[in-house]
């Protein structure tokens, strides 16, 4: 029965064995693994999906993805492209962000130690990732002098580039 393992970077990981480390630092040896105690099967598609999906730094809707994928396979439809995706979120591997307009885009998951925000320009959608510690640091204070403990969050900040 899978099992709930604490959230990392917000994302709650499920596994079949929770102490075997799935959190590993090459994403298609966790998604190999994450597959394999789950029971699925592995896939060429899904493979070459994931790698192209890990090897971006861009925020990518379904379509942005299966445009890049099929320049490898043209028989891979935007279903398969849909669950793949589906699937590396709910490995931890994948986080999909809505940013008003209208499309799920999904990155690459990044650890609590590389989290970052972002900035979204409202006009031309240009989407620019920032990190600034002391930000993280007046959250945690804003949010203890409230009485929070911070387990996760983001900050999106919307404008005009």
């Amino acid at each position: 029965m899978p099992s709930t393992l604490p959230a990392i970077d917000g994302h709650a990981a499920r596994f079949l064995m929770p102490d075997t480390a799935v959190n590993s630092n090459e994403p298609m040896d966790a998604l190999r693994v994450y597959v394999q105690q789950n029971g699925m099967k592995r896939s060429k598609q899904r493979d070459l999906i994931a790698e192209v999906f890990f090897s971006t730094t861009e925020h990518l809707r379904v379509d942005d993805l299966l445009d890049r994928v099929r320049a490898e396979d043209p028989k891979i439809g935007q279903a398969t492209v849909y669950r793949t995706l589906k699937l590396l979120e709910k490995a931890g591997l994948a986080e999909a962000h809505q940013f008003g307009d209208g499309h799920t885009r999904y990155e690459p998951a990044q650890g609590a130690e590389e989290h970052h925000d972002h900035l979204i320009c409202s006009s031309c959608g240009l989407i620019v990732e920032f990190m600034d510690p002391r930000i993280e640091e007046l959250q945690h204070k804003v949010a203890k002098k409230h009485g929070f403990v911070v387990d996760d969050h983001k900050m999106e900040l919307y404008g005009i580039c």
